[in-house]
């Protein structure tokens, strides 16, 4: 074997060492930077929030029932509340949910003109909803501290309004920031899961709504 061979051999070896010694290094800079869906951390985050929430509406209306089962007249002391303005809520909430989708769609598509446009349109549908809420509160007919059927309902609905409120809030702060910050990726992923958590405070509504307004009718 010529000597040129053998020296070639053996840097080889000595970068096959040196490799192995020091790790090899993978260039990642070609990757990108965020991701929608499971691909995200935000996703993940997002979907932990809905279990555990989720799950405190579901030990809401557990309560209801519980307190019902133990009472001979239900509502107590008062009529069953107006659905009027719960109804019209309901119908606001399943409108809202096509420019929600819009948006969403819109962020993973990166189009910022579009999304902009949706995240203003998303925002009026709450601060609307929000507004019809201030009127359903009159048409409990209870108070909270009159009576346990008062409580439990005054909570159920006080529940959802805590969503409904922090949800707006984040849709102004967000909206806000992709009309003044230099768009990043990672903020169209905030949106697309922004999306994700309106579909939760849609559907939750949707038993409440017949745990508040129909149920008192019926049992």
């Amino acid at each position: 074997m010529s000597s040129s061979r053998v020296k070639a051999i053996e840097q080889r070896d000595r970068s096959l060492a040196r490799v192995r010694s020091e790790g090899a290094a993978l260039d990642v800079s070609e990757l990108p930077s965020f991701g929608f869906s499971h691909r995200s951390l935000m996703w993940w985050g997002t979907a932990a929030m809905i279990a555990i929430e989720g799950t405190v509406f579901a030990l809401g209306v557990v309560s209801y029932f519980y307190l019902r089962s133990h009472s001979t007249t239900w509502p107590m002391g008062c009529p069953a509340p107006d659905a009027g303005w719960g109804t019209l809520n309901t119908a606001i909430l399943l409108a809202s949910l096509w420019p929600n989708q819009w948006t969403k769609s819109a962020a993973e598509r990166l189009d910022l003109k579009v999304v902009r446009i949706g995240l203003v349109v998303c925002l009026l549908f709450s601060v609307a909803f929000l507004v019809v809420r201030a009127l359903e509160f009159t048409s409990l007919h209870c108070r909270w501290d009159d009576s346990a059927y008062g409580s439990i309902v005054w909570m159920l609905i006080g529940l959802h309004t805590t969503h409904l409120l922090t949800d707006a809030l984040d849709s102004a702060v967000l909206t806000a920031l992709m009309f003044t910050e230099p768009t990043e990726g990672r903020r169209f992923v905030d949106v697309s899961e922004s999306a994700v958590y309106w579909y939760f405070v849609v559907l939750t509504w949707l038993p409440l709504y017949a745990v508040i307004y129909l149920a008192p009718r019926s049992l």
